[in-house]
């Protein structure tokens, strides 16, 4: 079995635990702030990049609503959210190419989420050979864009049918 590892997110997760107070990073962001990498949002939910990528174009998805669980969902929330992540996925296609994708949840700090209390949908788009021997002889990940430019890309190349 082949394992995507991601051995530098300990110290985001650690950063995250230690700053628990803090407002959360899904409810306090914006598309009006640059710096806040939001890609774009629906009425219920919000598509950023992720600060802190397993790789190129990984899309992080939220409801606006500050809920920790799916189970939280109301039926149009869980409906927004999945419409989302279709239309996020389909802009990385069109932007990226990637050859194929990771598209999942963890819930809870057991099965692996770093933010605990506000639920969200990690998109990770993969390349053929996209790991290589960076991570594991120096503890380094390549990423070839960096989050401005990338953000700048895909908020370009936003559809109608992307914006909700």
């Amino acid at each position: 079995m082949k394992r995507l590892w991601a051995p530098w997110r300990i110290g985001y997760i650690n950063k995250a635990i230690a700053h628990k107070k803090e407002r959360c990073i899904f409810c306090s962001k914006t598309p009006a702030r640059k710096n806040d990498l939001v890609v774009t949002q629906t009425p219920l939910s919000r598509v950023m990049l992720n600060l802190y990528p397993y790789n190129n174009g990984h899309l992080l998805v939220a409801p606006l609503r500050h809920v920790a669980d799916i189970a939280d969902l109301t039926d149009q929330e869980l409906l927004d959210l999945f419409k989302t992540v279709n239309k996020a996925k389909q802009l990385l296609s069109r932007t990226l190419k990637p050859s194929g994708f990771n598209i999942g949840i963890n819930l809870s700090r057991t099965a692996g989420a770093g933010i605990t209390g506000h639920l969200h949908v990690h998109i990770v788009p993969r390349w053929e050979g996209d790991t290589n021997f960076m991570p594991v002889v120096f503890g380094t990940k390549v990423i070839s864009q960096s989050l401005k430019e990338l953000l700048k890309i895909l908020r370009k190349n936003l559809s109608t049918k992307d914006k909700g």
